[in-house]
């Protein structure tokens, strides 16, 4: 099925730790990262630019520092996420520059988004790479010098201010979760297939989240909720299931989309 994707519109991808971390959450999953480098690499060749906002540092510092369990204090957090970030963007170069994808660091906060000149200075940094022949940029919050992104948990929330600074034509956030479940009585009974509108689905939310989650779906649907003011169409994923970045791309039948309506 064709990608019907605007000409250097990019799409905008966000990971979850869930998804980049062994069971556990105390070390890289490099099979998982393996296997969306494939499928990412297959989309530039295509000629669709692509952004990755991706989790995981902390757990790759885990491993790294040697520690049996992730650490609860914020400078435990954040002594991991400066070891970690280098393993993490080690560990996607690795695997990408088997397809001939280049990958480019951005470390961001919240205040870089929302500071006009730092909006701007990422803003054409992000622009110049994109127009860079098989370059992926792939962003990750400042968690070693922002104590807020460690106690808000929102990596969730910066892929959406990514997407909307960059007119993405879709966001994709990929979680251990098939998308949003209807709920009724505290039992599952379905998928959510589509949402128009946000608060007709807000019964159904939950404040569950995973053990080494910052957020769980109610970040997530804050996220969603500034892209589709911002007229962008998201979905959230199974990021465990193989292919479905390319099947939300192309309209199918996964997750949750979360529909623009035309004007």
């Amino acid at each position: 099925m064709p990608l019907h994707l605007q000409p250097r519109s990019p799409i905008v991808l966000k990971f979850g730790t869930g998804i980049l971390a062994e069971p556990g959450g105390c070390a890289i999953d490099h099979l998982q990262i393996s296997r969306f480098a494939k499928e990412v690499s297959h989309l530039i060749k295509q000629g669709i630019p692509c952004i990755l906002v991706s989790s995981a540092a902390i757990a790759a510092g885990v491993h790294a520092l040697g520690l049996e369990k992730r650490p609860l204090d914020i400078a435990g957090k954040q002594a991991c996420a400066a070891v970690g970030q280098p393993a993490l963007m080690a560990a996607y170069a690795r695997c990408f520059v088997h397809y001939g994808i280049t990958t480019a660091q951005l470390l961001l906060t919240h205040e870089d988004i929302f500071t006009e000149q730092r909006r701007s200075n990422a803003q054409e940094t992000l622009k110049k790479l994109l127009a860079s022949p098989n370059v992926l940029p792939i962003i990750n919050e400042n968690d070693s010098v922002a104590t807020e992104e460690l106690n808000l948990g929102d990596n969730d929330q910066l892929s959406a201010e990514v997407a909307i600074m960059m007119k993405a034509r879709l966001l994709l956030l990929l979680t251990t979760s098939d998308g949003l479940m209807a709920r009724e009585g505290g039992i599952v009974l379905r998928r959510i297939p589509k949402v128009i509108d946000i608060r007709e689905i807000l019964c159904h939310v939950t404040p569950e989240k995973g053990e080494h989650s910052r957020g769980g779906m109610i970040t997530k649907l804050k996220a969603v909720e500034a892209a589709m003011e911002a007229g962008i169409e998201t979905v959230i994923a199974d990021g465990r299931q193989p292919g479905q970045i390319e099947m939300a791309l192309a309209g199918e039948d996964i997750g949750t989309r979360f529909l623009v309506p035309k004007l």
